[in-house]
């Protein structure tokens, strides 16, 4: 298992260093300035839409809302908790600052790419589906890409992610209250199970109810942590800066570090222009590709800004607490488990019930995600085939991964992670790059009509580049002339 864990980092380190970064950070910059800084301008009108967006008129559809929390559920996990505690522990308090950078400039990635999987989305009953695969197919003519791409997505979020979820819900019950790993997989095997067979409504939800109560919650001890140590912010902020462009990191390759654990913790947490967030998108029903694609965006600032800062300055603060329990147990700081270091850092700002209380936070963010996942790798499989055998499998697959990542080692199942995310993020980020042009001229046309003082609609033939693959855009000009 060793040798088995050493080949897939090595794999993951040529991904990460020579291709992703540079693919992650120049794309993203190019899209911000194609889309005149979408991210920024537009923010006001991203709230507007999602307070707009929350239930949806006919029975069946999922609002811009519930497409939002499906989206948010995966975003929202371990990658929070576990993944910047991890990211701080090997990169150092540097990393923190690339997260910050990911997410500022890859969150126009994310609007190009959720903004394209409404464009290309197809009807699924009384919802529709969509996403990577679907535009890749239809806006890029090439099938043989989308069936990759779905190959891909359904390994990494429905099987290596969705361990790496019960892993960490194991690891911080296991931390906080001794549960035994195998008993407690069992329990989140089953309610898993239960929820995945009940289909993507059942998904929508579920995730509607549990992301914003967890989010907050987790949100409010975080700001007690930060009020209650408020003189020691400018200290913390200081230190993020310095070990992320100072000499003495430089030297000692430390940048080299917090650059790479940074972005690829980021990119896990917040998923922007990996191509997972779309098939989330495709399902709202709006009037306009470019709403969701603006709540999309939205939902990258949430995670990263918002609750992965939360997370970062937790752990900061209780820096000498953590290097104490380190110390005292013998062990180099980066080999704790990510959630353990949350779990640490948050007892010793808050008492002993910090710890249970993040066990609690954890169940319910990485629970959600195991919903999120599941729901990208099902709209995936009908991408290849309609054939219902091959869904039962996938979700029994799911269930027995589920179970499997409960008690597995946590470098592998990050590893493993890692390195399908790596290859999904390439794929979709060269699909977008080329399909570009079709997601910035939707952004015009969302903004003219904003400008007039209309609520957007969009018709296909208001781009022309569009022909008969884009289905659903066609039904507001059947409409349009009958009026």
């Amino acid at each position: 298992m060793e040798k088995f864990n050493t080949f897939i980092l090595s794999i993951n380190d040529f991904l990460w260093t020579y291709i992703l970064i540079a693919m992650l950070i120049s794309i993203g910059v190019y899209f911000t300035w194609k889309t005149k800084f979408v991210q920024f301008t537009n923010i006001k009108s991203m709230f507007k839409l999602l307070g707009e967006g929350t239930s949806s008129k006919e029975k069946g559809e999922i609002s811009s809302f519930q497409a939002f929390c499906i989206g948010t559920a995966s975003r929202v996990g371990t990658g929070n908790l576990a993944g910047v505690a991890s990211a701080i522990a090997i990169g150092g308090p540097g990393a923190v600052f690339w997260m910050w950078l990911i997410a500022l400039i890859g969150s126009a990635s994310a609007f190009i790419e959720s903004t394209l999987a409404q464009i290309y989305k197809v009807k699924d009953g009384d919802s529709f589906r969509g996403g990577p695969a679907y535009y890749m197919e239809k806006g890029l003519k090439k099938k043989w890409m989308g069936v990759t791409f779905s190959i891909l997505i359904i390994i990494c979020f429905g099987f290596a992610f969705n361990s790496v979820q019960s892993n960490t819900i194991t690891a911080a019950f296991d931390s906080a209250f001794g549960i035994n790993r195998v008993f407690l997989g069992v329990i989140i095997t089953i309610a898993s199970a239960i929820i995945i067979f009940g289909g993507v409504k059942s998904i929508a939800k579920i995730s509607s109810i549990i992301v914003p109560i967890m989010a907050v919650a987790y949100i409010l001890v975080a700001l007690f942590i930060i009020i209650t140590n408020i003189t020691q912010i400018p200290a913390v902020l200081k230190m993020i800066f310095a070990n992320a462009f100072g000499v003495k990191q430089i030297i000692g390759g430390g940048i080299g570090a917090a650059l790479l654990n940074g972005i690829k913790r980021g990119l896990f947490s917040n998923e922007a222009g990996m191509g997972s967030a779309p098939n989330a998108a495709a399902t709202a029903t709006v009037s306009h590709p470019a709403k969701q694609g603006l709540i999309q965006t939205l939902g990258v600032f949430t995670d990263t800004l918002i609750i992965c800062t939360s997370t970062a300055f937790i752990i900061l603060l209780s820096s000498d607490t953590l290097v104490q329990h380190a110390s005292s147990n013998n062990i180099p700081l980066g080999d704790i488990a990510g959630i353990e270091l949350t779990q640490i850092a948050v007892g010793s700002q808050v008492g002993a019930w910090g710890q249970y209380f993040i066990a609690f936070c954890i169940f319910f963010f990485a629970f959600s995600s195991i919903i999120g996942n599941y729901y990208y790798g099902e709209t995936n499989i009908q991408f290849i085939s309609n054939k219902k055998i091959y869904l039962y499998i996938y979700r029994i697959l799911v269930v027995g991964m589920v179970l499997f990542g409960s008690v597995a080692s946590m470098k592998l199942v990050w590893n493993i992670a890692d390195v399908f995310m790596g290859l999904m993020a390439i794929l979709n980020l060269i699909a977008i790059v080329l399909l570009s042009k079709i997601a910035i001229k939707a952004l015009k046309d969302y903004n003219e009509q904003k400008k007039a003082g209309k609520d957007p609609v969009f018709y296909a033939s208001s781009i022309e580049e569009l022909g008969p693959e884009v289905e659903e855009w066609r039904e507001n000009e059947k409409s349009s002339n009958i009026a």
